[in-house]
């Protein structure tokens, strides 16, 4: 049995066209979805948390290192659905280039890297509505707002905020983006409401040191910033419902991606211009950062936008989750059963079903804690067999029509794999464990199951 079997992609094409998926994103679709991926945890949270923890005011330069693993792979991702304009991302990818044994891993660290991170933006998003309640004068029940391990009972906002979103995306990706739209806008809106406020404040001396905690404090502050950047991700497997995926998906990939790395630099450098990057470690450190100059109002509107700017982080998450086990199921790679599209609104909704109940259920019970940094490994991991893939399809296809070409792919490729490896590097090694206890899993998994029921196998 060849386990390095790859799949045609002329073969890939048509079961795309014969999903029956509704075609209808257009390149801003795909860039506002990438922004509402993007930013929200990463810019209202994380932001604080890496300058007081890792990287002091140099978290602007954490920031800039994750933005250029992620536009290097970003690239490489570009070219890639040109080529294979299907669902899946870097497990269809990968799939197409270095083979199914390959492919089965990132997909199914992809999925890790969805469902996990997922449950942690709806607990986060459970954490600032409660937070908003409370400065209202309302008192939610601390049992139906923590997990049992907090001393609750059931975290009911986070179970809520999941299945909403979830009818939403299974009604149709039309209605999806629509939400998304209204969304973005408004968090965008915060954004630029907290740079003109906090903007003109800034006291450069809060900038020294710079480095507080040196160069392995930055590196450090970049592998854990960089769950900032895994919305990104989730463009990419919009390739089936796209009017134009071939012209359309690099565009969108690409100019979400500097929008975004432009806000988390610009963001990062005003909140630790302003305020101590010492007293940043907080749930809420731009909304605090207003309260700290003075604009109690401001950081009202700014709590809300990071209300809508995290909602639609876990839209765009749940949105992806669907897209890989849709393409997985299709290849037989888990159940096929499960990879049926419904009948009037074109979507997979029995995936997003089961997505949405998994999701539900590690949200509503179980602590997330250190298990979320599994996400940035599973991302970077799968960013990285991307790069490698590219560079393997010049050599063993050089002729397949590229409609968006890597520039100077034979630089891009090896920058997008020593910056990916490098962040790994600096992520702690009780992520690696578990990384490395995850795969084994799904190496089980696919021997037992997967390989023996994969359509290339038939």
């Amino acid at each position: 049995m060849n386990f390095f079997r790859t799949k045609d992609i002329e073969q890939m094409k048509q079961m795309a066209l014969a999903s029956g998926m509704v075609k209808n994103l257009g390149v801003i679709d795909l860039i506002l979805l990438g922004i509402g991926g993007v930013i929200g945890t990463g810019i209202f949270v994380l932001t604080g948390v890496a300058a007081a923890k890792y990287a002091g005011p140099a978290v602007m330069l954490s920031f800039i290192i994750s933005g250029f693993a992620c536009g290097m792979a970003g690239l490489a991702y570009a070219e890639f659905s040109s080529i294979v304009p299907i669902s899946g991302s870097a497990y269809t990818y990968s799939y197409a280039s270095l083979g199914e044994i390959v492919a089965f891993i990132v997909g199914w660290n992809l999925v890790l890297e969805y469902t996990v991170t997922s449950s942690a933006v709806a607990a986060g998003w459970s954490g600032y509505v409660t937070g908003l309640f409370q400065s209202a004068g309302v008192q939610l029940p601390f049992a139906f707002t923590h997990v049992p391990a907090d001393g609750g009972l059931i975290n009911i906002p986070a179970i809520l905020i999941t299945l909403l979103l979830s009818f939403f995306l299974v009604r149709g990706t039309k209605e999806s983006t629509k939400l998304n739209r209204i969304l973005v806008g408004v968090k965008l809106l915060a954004i630029f409401i907290f740079l003109f406020l906090a903007g003109p404040k800034v006291d450069t001396m809060n900038w020294h040191p710079f480095m507080p905690f040196g160069f392995s404090g930055v590196a450090g502050g970049a592998a854990i910033v960089f769950f900032a950047y895994i919305g990104f991700d989730a463009v990419a497997t919009t390739a089936e419902e796209c009017k134009n995926p071939a012209r359309d998906l690099p565009r969108g990939m690409i100019g979400s991606l500097i929008i975004c790395t432009l806000l988390y630099v610009a963001v990062a450098g005003v909140l630790t211009g302003v305020v101590p990057y010492t007293s940043l470690n907080n749930p809420e450190p731009v909304a605090y950062a207003l309260r700290y100059i003075g604009y109690n109002i401001g950081s009202a509107l700014v709590g809300v936008g990071a209300i809508c700017g995290i909602t639609t982080v876990l839209l765009v998450l749940l949105y992806g989750q669907a897209r890989i086990f849709f393409a997985m199921s299709r290849d037989g790679m888990i159940p096929a059963q499960i990879c049926k599209i419904h009948s009037k609104y074109r979507t997979p909704y029995i995936v997003t079903t089961v997505g949405c109940i998994v999701v539900s259920v590690i949200a509503g019970f179980a602590p997330i804690g250190v298990i979320a940094e599994m996400a940035n490994i599973g991302t970077l991991s799968a960013f990285f067999v991307a790069a490698v893939g590219v560079m393997v399809l010049r050599l063993r296809k050089p002729d397949l029509p590229r409609k968006f070409r890597c520039p100077a792919v034979w630089a891009v490729g090896p920058l997008a794999v020593f910056s990916c490896g490098y962040l790994m590097y600096n992520l702690p090694i009780e992520t690696w464990i578990r990384f490395i206890v995850w795969c084994t899993i799904g190496l089980f998994i696919y021997f037992g199951y997967s390989c023996k029921h994969s359509l290339l196998n038939k």
